[in-house]
């Protein structure tokens, strides 16, 4: 029940995303959620794609600085106070939240949002005990 993540680190400079779309573009990866965090320095793009391991290897060979870590990606009603749940259940069972990012899939009327742990294995054990639908790897990838 994880989910592989890309993560690319890029300079905060004119061109950078652009070039990390292309190369994703003419290896025909499809990227199926992300998330970036910046400094005035640099930023950091976080990625579920269709196809991770393609992905890293292809970044990597186009020099940038690439890392592939694992989410968890949790199944949650499009409703107002969900997020509130979420953090609360961790909260209460001492799961650190690291970073989280979401997106709503329209057509099931379903919000997916990923999550990152120290031990994702912890989280997927109280989410599933939880009642929470988890998304494997290969369901992440067809989003």
């Amino acid at each position: 029940m994880q989910i592989q993540q890309i993560s690319v680190f890029l300079e905060n400079k004119p061109g950078r995303l652009a070039h990390v779309a292309e190369v994703l573009r003419d290896n025909k990866i499809n990227i199926r959620a992300l998330t970036i965090a910046d400094t005035s320095d640099f930023g950091i793009l976080r990625m579920i794609v269709n196809k991770p391991e393609q992905a890293h290897e292809v970044l990597k060979r186009a020099g940038f600085t690439v890392k592939q870590n694992v989410v968890v990606g949790v199944e949650i009603a499009d409703r107002e106070g969900v997020l509130f749940e979420i953090m609360h259940l961790c909260d209460e069972r001492g799961l650190n939240v690291e970073y989280t990012y979401s997106f709503v899939e329209q057509s099931s009327n379903k919000a997916i949002l990923f999550l990152r742990f120290e031990d994702p294995e912890k989280a997927v054990e109280i989410f599933r005990a939880s009642g929470y639908t988890l998304l494997r790897d290969e369901e992440a990838r067809k989003l």
